[in-house]
């Protein structure tokens, strides 16, 4: 393809799709749901990567980019154009944080963590993986789980389990995670408690 990627074919029912998408996932931690789109991005943005920030993101949402995509100057151009939504440097400034490589992800505690006025003004971090189920596991609970729930993103970010934990402590402050894979979403919210690793 030459020029700029296309966005949506049908963006309004797309990005819609997409929306919906991402609050079903983060109402039910650790739920896999098909997540398809036909976009085709610069890489190494994937699809589902580019789906969620176009979605989501816009001039007052911020993105920030891990550095194999901060390194691929179509990539910013694309989200740019197709968003509104500014690139910033400093992931606290971010409200989406897209990381196409979850191992380089940085704790979660340099992103936005909210405030206790505004507990919602915090980032949403967004991980690209191979697999939500072939991992480390990780036994959930919490919110939007009935009983308990078994998660196994693959790959995750250096010491993850501990990161959860020490999300949750902080709530209502906090991240919330993503986790895409081809086809796939998966939502860890603030609220998840881990009881262990299966």
């Amino acid at each position: 393809m030459t020029g700029l990627a296309l966005s949506f074919a049908d963006p309004v029912t797309a990005s819609q799709q997409a929306f919906s998408a991402v609050m079903h996932a983060l109402a039910s931690p650790g739920e896999i749901r098909t997540f398809a789109t036909d976009l085709e991005p610069p890489r190494p943005l994937t699809p589902e990567l580019a789906a969620v920030a176009l979605a989501l993101a816009d001039h007052e949402a911020p993105l920030w980019l891990d550095e194999p995509l901060a390194a691929a100057p179509a990539v910013a151009e694309y989200l740019r154009f197709h968003t509104g939504a500014a690139i910033v440097e400093d992931p606290a400034d971010s409200a989406f944080a897209l990381i196409c490589e979850p191992r380089l992800c940085p704790s979660f505690d340099a992103f936005a963590l909210g405030t206790p006025e505004y507990p919602d003004r915090s980032t949403t971090i967004v991980l690209a993986v191979t697999s939500l189920d072939d991992g480390l596991g990780l036994r959930l609970r919490g919110p939007g789980i009935e009983t308990e729930r078994s998660f196994a993103p693959n790959p995750q970010p250096d010491g993850f389990r501990d990161q959860i934990l020490r999300n949750r402590s902080l709530f209502p402050l906090g991240v919330d995670w993503l986790f895409i894979a081809p086809g796939k979403i998966a939502g860890l919210p603030r609220s998840v408690r881990i009881i262990g690793e299966s």
